[in-house]
């Protein structure tokens, strides 16, 4: 299971990477940063599960180390997914009230 979680983390990293680098073109990359801000909350509770109910430590083949691996994987996939979602709303015409004063 913790492999699954990490797994599905490194998908939001990857999606959150190219969701922040089509951020820069309006209306490109929210979809995608959503997906990987969601994808990370998925491996980063999982992770976190698996963290809290696993015994032994390290090197036992309880699956510890690939569950903060998913933990990691997915903190790091939901800040990109984060990012990519604040760059394109601010790329966002329509979501400035002042932009509709100027077509008047």
């Amino acid at each position: 299971m913790p492999t699954v979680a990490a797994v599905v983390g490194l998908i939001g990293v990857v999606i959150g990477g190219f969701a922040l680098a089509r951020s820069r073109r309006a209306g490109n990359g929210r979809a995608g940063a959503i997906v990987a801000a969601v994808l990370g909350l998925i491996s980063t509770v999982i992770g976190g599960l698996h963290t809290a109910n696993s015994a032994g430590g390290f090197g036992t083949g309880n699956g510890l180390a690939g569950a903060i691996v998913a933990i990691v994987l997915g903190l790091v996939g939901m800040i990109l997914g984060g990012l990519g979602l604040a760059r394109s709303r601010r790329l966002e015409p329509d979501s400035h009230p002042e932009a509709e004063k100027g077509t008047s």
